[in-house]
Formats: C-alpha cells, structure tokens, sequence
C-alpha cells in the first residue's frame, strides 16, 4: 500500500479567480485572466473500522463531521488559464453541528485589478452566504447577504471558497471511488480516496441544510459529475478534499456551466477547491449580522 508523508509546510497549492456578476454577487470571473472502481478496504489498525468501502466511507464522511463538533478550515480555490494561476484563500473556524462557519479570504490582485484588496470576511450559514469588507462602494461596517439557493452555483465555487461542510455533503453522491493509499497528514496517518461524485445525486440524499444549495448546483451545472480526491483519518472524519469542477460563463457572467463536456466550450475553465480540516474541537464563534447590519442597496463589481 502506498504511503506518502506531507507534513505542515508542504500543502497544495490550490487557486481561483475570484470577480463579481452583473447581479452583484461575489462570483468566479473567467475574464481577469487571459474512471475508478469501488473498491473495499479493511483497516488493519487496532480500533479501525473493517471491511468499509471506498464509497460507503465517503458517503459517511458529512454525518461524522457533525458528530465531530467544529473544527479550524483552511480553503483554497485555485484555476489557470493562458498560463497564469490565482488563487483565493481562506482560514477560519466551522460549527458542523450548527452549520455556522467564519472564513477570512485573500484575495490576489489579478482578481480584483491592479490594486491590493482587502480581506473579505465571509460568514457562511445554511441557505445563505455573508460578506463583509466587499468593496465596490459597499460601507465597511456592512454586510452584503446572498442567498446560496438563487447562485446558479449553489455557491459551490462562486464565494471563493466551497462551505466546508457542504463539501462533504458532495460526498454523498460519490458512485465510484477508489483507495490510492495511506499518506500522512498534518502528522496523522490518513487514507487518500480519488473517485467521481454527482451533484444531483447528493443534492437528493443531502441533510437538510445543504439541500437547497445543491438542487441550484445540480440545475445550474450542465454536467453534475465532479473529479475529487479526499483523505480521511481513521475516525472517518474529513480532513483535507478537492473538488475540481469546470466552470464557465457569457459575458455577462451569469450563466455557471461545469463537467467534462465543458472543457471544451468557449471560455470554460477548471477551478479546484480545496477544504482542508484540522484541529477538531476548537471553537467557532459565529454570530450573525443582524438585520439593521446588512446592506440593502446595490452592489457593484469591486473592480469597478
């Protein structure tokens, strides 16, 4: 069996694009720059669990992260196109029982024009998505509230970063998975699964809280069936997944395509998203904008 050692210096280098749409959604911008088998694995370490598929791991993988509490996120979203890479990334905290998370995102300059751009905080919650220090003329005191049901997206790549736990929730729709092979991770011994999920078949089998961003993921995707590779430890919880979806878009921005057959349209693009999970029972404070706090007017492109 395979086993490989990453330590804490040596992590992925995942990126993406990161623009407005039109409707004033932080969204992924194409334009700022120019088959595996199930199979069963038996873990051979006391305590493990025996003879657990590929498939069936991962299918578990949402329900043991809300068993698991909270836990400390890093994201990365990363895509290339005419050879230059961006990446949006991501640190903070998730409440998996409460489905309340708080991210801080860097954004590179290429993705927002020529000048540096402040930090975004993103707050992420079921059904919705919270952004404050938005720029394009937003008050920074003000949150901009998106209702991750009406993205075409689901929000799966459009904020810059995938909701953690809506990125397990992807799992639930894996159909064919394989086991690569034990790494290690952030000194933990993990098992690394590379398989292809669907995003209509998660939508339907997804809790309650995800559900209703994955339905507008599986209508606004043309091609639902996403590559990943995923590791979990040996309590089955998530540690690190990467999700790599095609996205693409007129010139008005508003129309989000992704799968295979995409990459080969006019101005599609890959985006990969990378969730990375560590240090479990660390709290995540997450309290919501009230509703005097959130803004109400018109949001532009902050590159305008």
């Amino acid at each position: 069996m395979e086993f490989q050692q990453r330590g804490l210096g040596v992590r992925r280098r995942v990126r993406a694009v990161a623009g407005v749409v039109s409707g004033g959604l932080l969204a992924v911008s194409l334009a700022t720059v120019s088959g595996c088998s199930t199979e069963t694995v038996a873990d051979e370490r006391p305590g493990g669990t025996a003879r657990e598929s590929a498939v069936t791991a991962l299918h578990r993988a949402a329900d043991v992260l809300v068993g698991s509490g909270s836990s400390r996120v890093r994201t990365t979203m990363e895509t290339a196109t005419g050879g230059t890479r961006v990446s949006i990334r991501g640190s903070g905290a998730y409440d998996f029982e409460k489905r309340l998370g708080r991210l801080r995102l860097l954004l590179p300059r290429d993705a927002m024009g020529a000048a540096e751009h402040a930090p975004i905080t993103e707050l992420l919650a079921s059904g919705a998505l919270f952004m404050r220090n938005r720029g394009a003329g937003i008050p920074r005191d003000k949150w901009v509230r998106v209702d991750t049901t009406d993205i075409p997206d689901g929000n799966l790549v459009t904020g810059g970063a995938t909701d953690p736990l809506t990125a397990a929730e992807l799992l639930r729709g894996v159909r064919k998975a394989s086991l690569v092979g034990e790494e290690g991770l952030d000194g933990d011994l993990v098992r690394h699964y590379r398989g292809i999920t669907d995003i209509g078949r998660a939508a339907r089998v997804a809790s309650e809280g995800a559900r209703g961003s994955l339905v507008a993921a599986a209508r606004g995707f043309d091609e639902n069936t996403v590559t990943f590779d995923a590791y979990l430890d040996g309590l089955g919880r998530l540690r690190e997944v990467r999700h790599r979806f095609t996205v693409s878009s007129r010139a008005d921005g508003q129309e989000v395509t992704a799968g295979p057959d995409a990459a080969g349209r006019r101005g599609a693009v890959g985006v990969a998203s990378t969730t990375e999970l560590y240090d479990f029972g660390a709290p995540a404070v997450v309290e919501l904008p009230k509703p005097t706090d959130i803004y109400t007017g018109k949001v532009g492109s902050p590159q305008k």
